[in-house]
């Protein structure tokens, strides 16, 4: 990818083209996280894409590209945001999963949708899209102690809001009342 984004850098729209085919998925996943809405999502990755192609010759490291490309999506979807001042929505993994995944997953997202936004952007791109605390502290412009503190708390709120979703369901399984004999 280093290559890549060298010769972007340098002009070739071939090799941009490329970086963004190898951080499509990426950059879907970020947004989903911001919107529910995938007209919405579109407009943020496009965005995103065309701030970076206009913008790719200010990009001083090329191995910081992933990093530097999701600082302008999360910049995008922001001010995206405040023009229309939405409500943030959920992550959605799109990866091809059997039923029973699916569930789960549904149950995830609806979870996710339950948290602040500051824990669910944290635990997306940490564990989502495999971020480092000290890469979601520049993306986000916050102290690596602060990503930490997100970090902790949305396990520890995602952890509490599974556990109660869980004795939701274990009651619900008890009030089935059984047939009278006659």
């Amino acid at each position: 990818m280093r290559q890549l984004a060298k010769r972007a850098i340098r002009g070739d729209s071939d090799a941009f083209a490329q970086l963004i085919e190898l951080n499509t998925q990426s950059m879907y996943k970020v947004a989903r996280a911001y919107f529910t809405n995938d007209a919405d999502i579109a407009d943020a990755m496009s965005e995103t894409i065309l701030i970076s192609f206009e913008k790719i010759s200010t990009l001083r490291n090329p191995e910081c590209f992933k990093t530097w490309l999701t600082r302008i999506l999360l910049n995008q979807c922001n001010q995206m945001i405040r023009e229309k001042n939405r409500e943030v929505a959920a992550a959605e993994f799109s990866d091809i999963m059997d039923e029973s995944s699916q569930y789960a997953l549904l149950e995830f997202k609806e979870l996710l949708n339950q948290m602040d936004e500051k824990y669910r952007i944290v635990l997306v791109l940490y564990y989502v899209e495999g971020f480092k605390i000290k890469e979601i502290a520049e993306l986000l412009d916050i102290k690596e102690n602060t990503v930490k503190t997100r970090l902790k708390r949305g396990k520890a709120s995602l952890k509490k809001e599974y556990e109660s979703l869980d004795n939701k369901q274990e009651s619900s399984k008890k009030r089935i009342v059984p047939c009278r004999k006659e």
